[in-house]
């Protein structure tokens, strides 16, 4: 860390010896009070030459930006999708050359022509100190304003929006990459500002307080690890939150219980991943869940030589809404007349804790959400649910589905209570793996599968925004 501090104070130091040489100060900075004049900064910034006069520029820019409100800002990204696209002509004369002449050097100008101004705008911007972290939260803005073009429908603006968007996921893909990623053990000696980043990110089973936090990462029984990043020194990028047990459970409660009895770490032989998060919503589309399982997977093999079993407790965040939809459907997907029948149950607020009505619900249920996971694709041929995606993606097999696995309020209304085991069977990830990716294939359970009702409709794709 000492490092990084150095690293960062010799870059202030350049911002401040750049400033005085661009004759900006703090008085022209608040002078500059719109979104077109910081666009006119940013085109100085691309086409200045000096390191120093660039950083301190770049540290400007995102100094202002910080200060614009929400419609400044969106205009301010407007105008940078727009205006800092590709030089056409240049695209052109660079065909024209490659196909003249079709060498590696003219493919690099054709390549170098092709590539957005907002690319090498990104870029320069992130010179500046804590660059990084502006441009992770400018994407979040950016978020935004693509789901009002969608709502305006303005295609050559939705357009050039999602390929600002893929200009940032492009550089922060390799920002990000695992070599710089560095794992930590988050236990109840992390400093407390990060702690209190992990009960604010914690996106699947929310912390109720210190006492709960304490709880889940203080017990001999209980890890949580985290992946950081030398740009974004205290925050963390994504987490997981680990039981250790003697068997797989079907149910989240009894490993948030107040009242549990810490198990000895001899009597392990299950580690359960029943909480991952994503912390920064800028890096939406960077993968770091599947290197964070893999890590911990090693570490805790390592340190823990009795764990045989590596499995998460997951939630199903998209099955009610698609049961919702097929209960209305005329041919409806993985059910009978009787099972949508025995489903109007679920419209009565205490179904779940009736034994009789949760019995009836079971038995319409489970087969449902076999075909859920099973059958019910998207418009590539995917798994509707997205953790499914994330974790059949990594070579998981679907191992369980557990009936009223979280009846809590989230839990019941997202998924009727339903929660999933995927295993991570060490010897099967890899081949798992490919045939998920080559052919789509979800490996599952014979339990799971025999669940499937026979003689039902043909499976019919959903479209991705529905998903």
């Amino acid at each position: 860390m000492a490092a990084i501090s150095f690293f960062g104070d010799l870059l202030q130091t350049i911002s401040d010896r750049g400033r005085d040489l661009i004759s900006f100060g703090r008085g022209d900075l608040a002078a500059r009070a719109n979104a077109a004049e910081l666009v006119k900064l940013c085109d100085d910034l691309i086409s200045r030459r000096g390191e120093a006069s660039g950083v301190a520029l770049a540290r400007l820019i995102l100094d202002r930006y910080a200060t614009l409100g929400t419609d400044e800002r969106h205009a301010f990204l407007r105008l940078i999708a727009v205006e800092f696209d590709a030089d056409h002509d240049a695209v052109d004369a660079a065909i024209q050359a490659y196909r003249s002449d079709p060498t590696r050097a003219r493919l690099g100008h054709l390549h170098e022509a092709a590539e957005p101004r907002s690319q090498e705008l990104i870029r320069r911007l992130n010179l500046a100190r804590d660059g990084t972290l502006s441009l992770v939260r400018m994407r979040e803005d950016l978020f935004d304003l693509r789901r009002i073009l969608r709502d305006e429908g303005e295609p050559n603006l939705i357009d050039a929006a999602d390929s600002l968007d893929s200009d940032f996921e492009h550089l922060f893909a390799s920002w990000f990459n695992r070599g710089f990623l560095v794992l930590r053990h988050i236990d109840w000696t992390t400093p407390a500002h990060i702690l209190e980043k992990i009960i604010r990110y914690e996106a699947v089973h929310e912390i109720a307080g210190w006492d709960d936090l304490r709880r889940r990462i203080e017990p001999a029984d209980r890890r949580c690890f985290a992946f950081f990043h030398p740009a974004l020194v205290d925050e963390p990028l994504i987490f997981v939150e680990v039981a250790l047990t003697s068997a797989i459970a079907p149910a989240i409660a009894p490993i948030l219980s107040q009242a549990r009895d810490p198990l000895p770490l001899k009597s392990a032989t299950t580690a359960i991943f029943y909480s991952i998060s994503n912390c920064q919503k800028g890096l939406a589309g960077v993968t770091f869940g599947n290197f964070l399982i893999k890590q911990v997977v090693e570490d805790l093999t390592r340190e823990i030589p009795t764990l045989k079993t590596f499995v998460t407790l997951s939630p199903v965040p998209g099955f009610a809404r698609w049961l919702d939809r097929e209960r209305r459907a005329e041919a409806p997907q993985g059910l009978t007349r009787d099972d949508v029948e025995a489903l109007r149950l679920l419209d009565e607020p205490d179904w779940a804790t009736d034994k009789a009505k949760s019995d009836a619900v079971r038995k319409a249920l489970l087969p449902a959400a076999a075909a859920y996971f099973l059958r019910a694709k998207n418009e590539r041929g995917r798994p509707l649910d997205p953790v499914a995606r994330f974790h059949l993606g990594n070579g998981a097999r679907l191992e369980r589905i557990n009936f009223l696995g979280d009846v809590s309020g989230k839990g019941l209304r997202q998924s009727h209570g339903l929660m999933v085991n995927y295993l991570y069977d060490l010897s099967a990830i890899e081949k798992n793996h490919e045939t998920y990716a080559n052919l789509g294939t979800v490996s599952a359970s014979g339990a799971v599968s025999r669940e499937l009702r026979a003689n039902l409709p043909p499976p019919r794709s959903v479209a991705l925004a529905e998903a």
